[in-house]
């Protein structure tokens, strides 16, 4: 494997056409890796105190809809 050094290098010697193209799979690589973490502490319960919040907090009335906090912005 290429260090990060050479990997930086190799970049910027990409057209601009290939740079975009690295970046849309760059992101999309990184949203799954994302999702595979969240999946993972769904699955040990990691989330589940804050979800246990937000369930209080609907239940207290203390959230807005989301279409009013995006009017607002």
């Amino acid at each position: 494997m290429k260090s990060l050094t050479e990997i930086e290098a190799a970049i910027t010697q990409l057209s601009e056409v290939e740079m975009r193209q690295l970046a849309d799979w760059l992101q999309t690589y990184l949203e799954d890796v994302w999702d595979k973490q969240i999946e993972s502490d769904a699955k040990f319960g990691r989330l589940d105190k804050l979800i246990q919040l937000a369930e209080a907090d609907i239940a207290a009335n203390r959230v807005k809809p989301l279409n009013e906090i995006l009017d607002n912005c």
